[in-house]
């Protein structure tokens, strides 16, 4: 795979992260983190770990992301009943 490539990758990856911590919404937060996780697994695939970008998909991208996004909306409902 050309180097250049890789490269833009983890540039992603940096922008990703960087959104990830300065949005101000945090659902917007939680996906970009899910954005940056999808791309760690690409980034492991390509750097020949199969098994951890597989772990990193799931879990990261994958449960972590649902984890998230129910508790945010368990929390709101809670906001609005108070």
């Amino acid at each position: 795979m050309e180097e250049s490539l890789k490269n833009g990758l983890l540039l992603f990856l940096v922008v990703s992260a960087f959104l990830a911590i300065h949005f101000r919404d945090t659902v917007s937060a939680v996906l970009a983190l899910s954005v940056f996780n999808t791309a760690m697994s690409v980034v492991f695939a390509i750097y020949q770990a199969p098994d951890v970008a597989l772990a990193e998909a799931v879990v990261g991208a994958g449960l972590g992301t649902a984890l998230f996004l129910i508790a945010l909306s368990k929390t709101r409902n809670h906001e609005t009943d108070a």
